[in-house]
């Protein structure tokens, strides 16, 4: 019986190709764009969950008076030791880390590579397996070293290679050979080994050698190491909040206890809500416009089904006369409607498999093959097929069977109407997703060009950077002045300058600063970075008064310090007002002039204000990391090459590793990036499954009305006329969808551009694109459909059964 019901389905589709590839390719196109979007949402939700007793392992993170006095992502390096030391009846164990960049090496392989220095219970708190090596002993020894099977290959080309060697520079510029202790296999995402996309790490080295780094996390002074904690079994994180302020007051400086507020945030749900939730805020708006692409394929689906089966009721009187029964006609329809979508699911499991590879550049992330997930997933598809199929089939199961044998047979008119509304109301509302996807999509395409065309305040056109080896001597400091120097002397480029920071959000920390005749208590908390006196030029940072240090060619007073506008309308000074000024930084002995103050630019993202800045010299510091270079306009490539060759000159043996800046703003906005990706999809298919949906309706339309339309030529109606009929039909719901889209989409996106201190003004120009847009390509398509049906013969037309 089965199998003579899908015979029977199969004539249908054969019958109607049109119909059915119309239906089954919008079903298909939603259901695969939402199996990615679902794809990417679950493997970012599965972040930590592989982690070892991932329910009780927690990250410590830390809250300020003020944001500026310290880092979030950050605490005092002695507080999770000492949490497991004095209360080990409320946490098990404790893991913490600092980061640095070092140059790696092997023979002629060198590379900068990002070093964790932790603790040796990362292994055994996590869970992280040693493909080789033994995870008791592999962070105790001296100058041991526990890399991943991706690293094993990078330099080794094979993943067998412990008690192999690796020579590691630290920042006084000496090489030390570190022993491959343990190869980790390659981790799954996580937020220890990749606390967020800018410490992704794969070397990890035992705190026993953080005096070769000349680092150390265990004192109360340092609040910039990253600690966990894994409490006890039943511990709550809330036991541990008057604890964590307890051991501050009783070790830690006044300046930090007085200011730091410590907690514990899950790591089930850190990488979610961390830099202010934007990662859960994309997952929100990208599920959102993924269900509403799924319920405009699905309404266009059932609404297609809807209006298709009304053409078979004499196919139902035909078959109740000759004995069939309703429950057989019953189960007819409902296994053809379950039959479509159950093909439309297998085609859109080959477009997940398609464009799987296409999303994950697209979303800049890996997106999990088909065959990756749970099994209970797969549980997922079967009800869906179930489901839609059912609604799909529930009109000519249920109503159309239950027609008198006569009644169908004459294709009772008054029936098939009753359904007009509700498909209208389902064709209203595709238009009105469509509209709000594509209101979205430009805003948030405005925003994203807003942030990278806005004047940042610097000159980031044909820089590059790259990372130097360190020696962070004075004498090493002078050797790459001298490097400096004979880089700008070559042709093809205009500038180059050392400094610790570049304008990509990432900077040395903050600091209180205050009037050197003032009490400490009146102290701004100041944004440092460290430069050498080009670096204005070279990112062409503009002065509002004084100088960038000193006008002359080498810094006379290293005291000397610069500040942005914001600083001096905080101390309260107009920027000539503030040169000479002297400032003092609390706990440090100097005593600082400014020599300069220069205009605010966007050190940061445009997610938050510009903060006050204090630039000190790198002579006075005698710490740097980059080298910054500004090429002459020309061929890029041509210009990279050549400060290569000189690199390799210059530092032999050193990587140049390089990335332009424009590129690492880029990093910056990695999120949006992705959001606007997806919306730019999510608005084609919208498009497609909407155009779809008025192809499928209209030419059914027109071959319920073919007669009507031959009549109508008869008695004189013009091929235009007969067009209008059509567009009259779909003008109205594409001007109420488009109106009432207005208001919901203006809420959703006002709420999302509050995220944002600097941000585009929401206009009419999106609004009235969209519905133009909408109204012109339907109306398009709906007059191309109708044309042909308009200008054949009439005859043919009357004569058609």
């Amino acid at each position: 019986m089965i199998s003579n019901y899908i015979r029977i389905a199969w004539r249908n589709f054969r019958k109607s190709r049109l119909y059915a590839f119309v239906n089954v390719l919008g079903l298909s196109a939603g259901i695969g764009f939402s199996l990615l979007v679902a794809a990417f949402v679950w493997k970012e939700l599965n972040v930590n969950k592989g982690l070892k007793n991932a329910d009780r392992q927690y990250i410590i993170q830390s809250r300020w008076k003020e944001s500026s006095q310290g880092g979030e992502l950050t605490t005092v390096g002695m507080l999770a030791r000492a949490m497991k030391e004095e209360y080990p009846h409320l946490v098990k164990n404790f893991y913490r880390w600092d980061g640095v960049t070092a140059n790696v090496s092997k023979g002629e392989k060198a590379f900068r590579e990002g070093l964790q220095l932790g603790d040796s219970t990362l292994l055994e708190m996590y869970g992280f397996e040693l493909a080789q090596g033994d995870p008791k002993t592999a962070l105790t020894g001296p100058y041991s070293l526990v890399i991943t099977e991706n690293k094993a290959r990078k330099y080794f080309g094979k993943t067998d290679v412990l008690g192999e060697t690796l020579d590691i520079g630290n920042f006084a510029g000496v090489k030390q050979p570190f022993t491959i202790t343990g190869v980790m296999k390659d981790p799954k995402d996580n937020s220890v080994t990749s606390v967020d996309a800018d410490n992704a790490n794969q070397f990890y080295i035992s705190t026993g050698n953080m005096p070769y780094f000349n680092r150390d996390i265990n004192n109360w002074f340092n609040k910039y190491t990253i600690a966990y904690v894994e409490l006890q079994p039943g511990v709550a994180p809330e036991a541990l909040t008057r604890p964590m302020q307890k051991l501050l007051q009783q070790h830690a400086p006044p300046n930090i206890s007085a200011n730091l507020t410590p907690s514990l945030v899950p790591l089930g749900i850190y990488h979610l809500d961390a830099n202010n939730g934007i990662v859960r805020k994309m997952l929100y708006a990208l599920s959102a416009v993924a269900l509403f692409i799924l319920f405009m394929a699905i309404i266009n689906f059932v609404n297609l089904s809807i209006s298709k089966s009304s053409s078979r009721m004499k196919e139902i009187g035909v078959r109740k006369v000759l004995g069939g029964l309703r429950r057989q006609l019953i189960l007819q329809f409902l296994t053809e409607s379950t039959l479509t979508v159950a093909v439309a699911t297998l085609l859109a499991c080959g477009l997940y498999i398609a464009g799987q590879d296409y999303f994950s550049r697209m979303l800049g992330t890996s997106i999990p093959g088909l065959f990756s997930f749970p099994l209970y997933f797969y549980i997922c598809p079967v009800l869906f097929v179930l489901i839609t199929g059912f609604v799909a089939g529930i009109y000519p199961a249920f109503v159309l069977s239950s027609l008198q044998s006569v009644d169908s047979l004459k294709g009772k008119p008054g029936t098939v109407k009753e359904n007009i509304w509700m498909r209208k109301a389902l064709i209203t509302f595709q238009f009105f997703t469509a509209a709000v996807v594509l209101i979205g999509a430009i805003i948030i395409s405005q925003q994203i060009g807003f942030l990278f065309k806005k004047d940042l305040g610097y000159d980031r056109e044909f820089v590059i950077a790259a990372q130097l080896p360190r020696n962070w001597t004075p004498e090493g400091l002078q050797r790459m002045y001298g490097v400096r120097d004979q880089f700008a002397r070559m042709p093809e480029l205009e500038n180059v300058s050392l400094s610790y920071e570049i304008p990509d959000g990432n900077y040395s920390g903050n600091r209180p600063v205050f009037k050197a005749g003032a009490d400490s208590t009146t102290a701004i908390s100041t944004m440092t970075i460290y430069t050498d006196l080009k670096y204005a030029s070279l990112y062409d940072l503009r002065l509002s008064a004084g100088d960038y240090f000193t006008k002359s060619a080498s810094l006379a007073d290293p005291r000397k310090v610069v500040i942005n506008e914001t600083f001096a309308r905080s101390m309260g000074w107009a920027p000539q007002e503030a040169l000479n000024q002297q400032l003092r930084s609390d706990g440090d002995p100097n005593i600082y002039t400014v020599a300069g103050v220069i205009k605010d630019f966007h050190f940061k993202t445009m997610h938050e204000k510009i903060d006050p800045m204090m630039i000190m010299s790198t002579d006075f510091v005698v710490i740097y990391r980059y080298m910054s270079f500004k090429m002459k306009p020309g061929s890029p490539s041509a210009r990279i090459e050549a400060v290569r060759a000189k690199w390799a000159e210059l530092m032999p043996g050193a990587p140049f590793e390089y990335y332009f800046i424009d590129d690492r703003l880029t990093r910056l906005y990695a999120v949006e990036m992705q959001l606007r990706s997806g919306t730019y999809l999510a608005t084609g298919l919208s498009l497609v499954i909407v155009l779809l949906g008025i192809l499928g309706l209209v030419s059914l339309s027109i071959h319920k009305r073919t007669k009507e339309i031959g009549i109508r030529k008869v008695l004189g109606a013009s091929a235009g006329g007969i067009a209008a009929l059509f567009v009259k039909d779909f003008l109205g719901l594409i001007v109420i969808g488009g109106v009432t889209a207005i208001p919901v989409a203006y809420l959703i996106m006002k709420k999302w551009l509050g995220n944002y201190m600097y941000r585009v003004d929401i206009t009419a120009h999106p609004f009235v694109l969209t519905i133009v847009v909408l109204g012109a390509v339907s109306m398009l398509l709906i007059v191309l459909q109708t044309f042909k049906a308009a200008v054949a013969n009439p005859a043919k037309s009357l004569k058609t059964e």
